[in-house]
């Protein structure tokens, strides 16, 4: 132990193996943990969500002293081969260990309460990126239907920007329990009404559908359409949804 800091010199440490899970979803689930990353995300993360984490990584006691941890927070510095293994972003930054949220099971047979933005989308990166749009215009849950990545994975860490911590998740479980959903219930669709001519409610469930597959057949929803030109087909689900939620928050539906 250097400095109060523990030391792990090999990737068979239990404690080692244990944070090598967390670089997939099926890992994040069993552990219940997450490894954030970033430069900038890090230090912003520690200080408005500083009772998230649990420990604290680095290469050595002088990058754990970079920030002001919270005495709550093991520091431990890792053998070069270990952190650089964990490291997945290759940051060469602290990195920090965090529980994951305890999420619920989404009850359909009541109305959403705010703005719910109903996916799947299986691409972590995709995921990511989603979840810092919606943070950023309004939206206060996330449903995750069956075949979504882990919000938590280390590239949906890394596109969503620290917007994991500002949302809420609810596991929503096959697309088919969705057809009984209460209250307000949109989705995008290419064939749907203008969106900008949608009167948007306060109280509103957002589906959007699988990259490739579309939404599920049977969908009891308000199609929801945006306008563009006919030089492509369709848009990337992230871009979709990013004007979507953009639009409802100008709406004055955030």
């Amino acid at each position: 132990m250097s400095g109060g800091a523990r030391e792990i010199d090999s990737l068979q440490n239990a404690r080692a193996k244990k944070w090598l899970a967390l670089a997939d979803s099926r890992g994040i689930r069993k552990q219940g943990q997450f490894i954030l990353s970033g430069r900038k995300t890090v230090p912003e993360a520690l200080m408005r969500h500083g009772e998230r984490f649990t420990a604290a990584l680095a290469r050595t006691e002088s990058d754990l002293n970079r920030l002001a941890l919270p005495s709550s927070i093991e520091r431990y510095v890792l053998a070069k081969p270990v952190f650089e293994a964990l490291d997945t972003n290759g940051t060469g930054f602290l990195l920090l260990v965090g529980d994951v949220p305890e999420m619920e099971v989404a009850d359909f047979s009541k109305p959403a309460t705010g703005c719910e933005l109903v996916l799947a989308l299986g691409d972590p990166a995709n995921l990511g990126a989603v979840l810092r749009s919606a943070a950023a215009f309004g939206v206060t849950r996330i449903v995750l239907m069956d075949g979504a990545a882990h919000p938590f994975h280390p590239k949906a860490l890394r596109g969503g920007a620290n917007a994991q911590f500002a949302l809420g998740f609810l596991k929503g479980g096959a697309w088919e329990t969705l057809s009984y959903a209460k209250g307000a219930v949109a989705a995008l669709d290419g064939g749907g009404q203008d969106i900008e001519a949608y009167d948007w409610p306060k109280n509103l469930r957002l589906v959007l559908g699988e990259e490739g597959r579309g939404l599920p057949k049977g969908l009891k929803a308000t199609r929801l359409a945006i306008r563009m030109t006919d030089r492509v087909e369709s848009l990337n689900a992230t871009v979709a949804a990013s004007l979507a939620l953009a639009t409802r928050f100008r709406k004055g539906g955030g």
